[in-house]
């Protein structure tokens, strides 16, 4: 009979995860902590709060909380609240001789890179793109934990690094991120992964539950190749020439109008699909492939209703419309650069 601390208790994947914790019956209690409270769940700021005192009595406890999410810039993530967060629940884990951890990472600490192995296993390196503050402070946790481990020979710290993670009619910021990005052109043979929410949440609890130590991917077996990404799509997406998708990219961030930083935009043009074997030897098993995460995720609208090809019509429209766009502009800017030489 445990008791068990889980940050972040109040978001998606952590209210799942209290719930299964919950329902077990070697756990005694479940301490749900988070910034803001609920029915069961106890607010505290784990940057400046007593996390010692929280942790009192408990015998393991899962970091699920993090200051990243749809707003993926702002004081927060300047301050790398993450990592700060990591060391002080690490600090109090310590002082309560708590020697049981899962945190949770990203598979995108490995970086999106043209020569990544696919997939990835937990032995490769982690390079995280500079430009995604998420990848890079997250790595950073990591390292601390690590060190951390290191100086804790009998502890046991498991990193888990999941992939794009969606739900039934939801998607994660990262995963709405990526969809923003969709018509950034990609190499055919460039895979991507979506892990549902629910398998991400028996994930923590098999890593718990089997003592993992150190890094552990999560996600489902195998991947998507753009094309058959493309295939589950409702509506055809338009593909612009490379440097022109980049270019709006930058300006639809700029301007607020898409969830699309520039460091996501390598992270649809590389690969970075991991292995899942580590986690599968638990006896862990995923209840949705990628293919069914990417349409479950993707919540069916009133333009799915519409036949195919009124669709490709649709399509069509909306080129012919980017097109004339393009035209326009490029006629005012010829008139302007006329006129300033007159």
């Amino acid at each position: 009979m445990v008791r068990v601390v889980v940050t972040g208790a109040a978001g998606p994947l952590g209210r799942q995860v209290v719930q299964q914790l919950a329902a077990r019956d070697d756990v005694h209690e479940v301490v749900a902590l988070d910034l803001r409270s609920g029915a069961g769940i106890d607010a505290i700021d784990l940057v400046t709060g007593d996390l010692v005192g929280a942790f009192e009595g408990a015998d393991a406890v899962i970091h699920l909380a993090s200051a990243f999410g749809p707003a993926i810039a702002g004081p927060e993530i300047e301050d790398a609240v993450d990592v700060a967060m990591a060391r002080r629940v690490l600090a109090a884990a310590e002082e309560n001789g708590i020697e049981h951890i899962v945190l949770l990472s990203s598979a995108t600490v490995y970086g999106p890179w043209a020569n990544n192995p696919v997939p990835l296993t937990e032995d490769a390196p982690l390079r995280p793109h500079p430009d995604l503050a998420y990848a890079v402070q997250l790595a950073e946790v990591e390292r601390i934990a690590a060190d951390w481990s290191a100086d804790h020979p009998s502890a046991a710290v498991a990193r888990l690094r999941p992939a794009t993670v969606v739900a039934d009619g939801w998607l994660s910021w990262l995963a709405r991120a990526f969809d923003a990005a969709a018509d950034v052109p990609t190499a055919d043979d460039t895979p991507a992964q979506y892990l549902h929410l629910d398998d991400l949440a028996s994930a923590v609890v098999a890593a718990w539950k089997a003592g993992l130590d150190g890094p552990v991917n999560v996600a489902p077996s195998g991947w998507l190749t753009p094309t058959q990404r493309r295939a589950l799509d409702p509506v055809p997406r338009l593909r612009l020439p490379e440097p022109v998708a980049l270019k709006i990219a930058s300006w639809r961030w700029r301007l607020g109008i898409a969830p699309t930083p520039p460091g996501v935009l390598p992270y649809v043009r590389h690969p970075w699909v991991v292995a899942n074997d580590r986690l599968v030897a638990t006896g862990w098993e995923e209840t949705s492939s990628n293919e069914e995460a990417y349409v479950m995720g993707h919540e069916a609208s009133a333009i799915e209703s519409i036949s195919p090809q009124r669709r490709q019509e649709l399509a069509l429209g909306v080129a012919g419309a980017v097109a004339a766009a393009a035209t326009v502009a490029a006629v005012a800017f010829l008139r302007r650069r006329r006129r300033r030489r007159a």
